[in-house]
This record gives C-alpha cells, structure tokens and sequence, in this order.
C-alpha cells in the first residue's frame, strides 16, 4: 500500500523545487488588520447601539418617576389643602365678620377724608345701623371734627354705611367684602377638588 500523501495547502512548489507560500505576507497581515478593524467596528457599533438603548431606557424611566413625582405632589397638596380647608372656611366664618367690625370705623373715616377736603362748613350726614353708632361717631368726630349729623337705619346691616355730603354719597360696606372673601376661599377649594 502506498504511503499516505497530505496536501499542504499554504505552500505552493517553486520552480526550484522549495516550497513557497501561496499567499504573500503582506496580504496576511492586511487581511489580520481588516479583519481586526471589522470587529472593531462591529463593536464599536455594538456599543453605540446599547448606549443608545441605555439612554433612550434612562429617559423613559425618568419621565415615568418625574411623572409619578408630580402626581404624588399634587395629592399631597389635595390632601393639605382639604385639611386646611376647614379651619379655614371657621376661620373666614367667625373673625372675619369681627375684623371687618372692628375695621368698620377706620373704614369710614378713610373714606371720609377725601371728601373732608372739599367740604366747607355743611353737616357731614353718616347713615348707619345703631349698633355701630358709638364706634364710628367716636373716631370720626376725634379725627376730623367736622359737623357731624348721624342718621340711625336698623334696617342697614351692622357693616354698611352710607356717608353723604349734599349730592354725594360714598357707602362703605365691609359686609358685602366679607362676603366676596368668603366665596372666594370657598371657590378655591371647590377648585382645588
């Protein structure tokens, strides 16, 4: 039987009988520096990709804590606020019916001085529940000392008052203020909820 022959594959007989390489040297390492920057490049890309999976992921998870965060504020703020809310709609019940009588004097004499101005020696004509009397008449007479003429009107609320000066008259009614302060508390937390 005759001897096994094996094939080479990267050598090629020369002319002179020594076996030479088929492929040259130099393609070998241009093939290994390709191949090298190929997978570089493949992983280069690889990489860009997964960061910018990473940060797409990152952005998502953000916006859905940011979101959570802000639902999670505003409960916390419904809640506060409808704690609050009646201490505070007390509050605006019972002392600021009791504020504004005690303001109500003041009250009427700042609006009585800009007409003080222009008045010579004719009454100044108050209009004003009897309840009120003493308090305002005190502070207006100290203040200004200008004839002084009271008119008592049971029907008109204890914070409503009417100041006339011959054809003008200014009405002072802290009744109505309080009022329009209430249902604007109560309108924030109607809106609130």
């Amino acid at each position: 039987m005759p001897a096994l022959r094996l094939e080479i594959f990267d050598t090629a007989p020369a002319s002179d009988g020594t076996l030479q390489p088929l492929v040259e040297q130099t393609a070998v390492e241009e093939a290994k520096v390709a191949s090298f920057e190929q997978g570089y490049s493949a992983g280069w890309d690889d990489a860009v990709a997964a960061q910018q999976g990473d940060q797409t992921r990152i952005r998502a998870d953000l916006a859905r804590n940011l979101q959570s965060l802000s639902f999670t504020f505003q409960d916390a703020r419904s809640h506060v606020l409808q704690s609050l809310r009646p201490l505070i709609v007390e509050m605006i019940n019972r002392l600021l019916p009791e504020v504004a009588r005690e303001s109500l004097a003041p009250t009427v004499l700042e609006a009585l001085m800009p007409i003080a101005d222009d008045l010579s020696d004719a009454p100044l004509t108050l209009v004003l529940n009897p309840a009120v009397r003493p308090q305002v008449e005190e502070l207006v007479t100290q203040a200004t000392g200008l004839p002084l003429v009271i008119e008592e009107e049971p029907s008109l609320p204890e914070g409503q008052v009417y100041i006339r000066f011959g054809q003008i008259e200014t009405k002072v009614d802290l009744d109505q203020v309080t009022a329009d302060i209430a249902a604007a508390v109560r309108a924030f937390f109607n809106l609130n909820t």
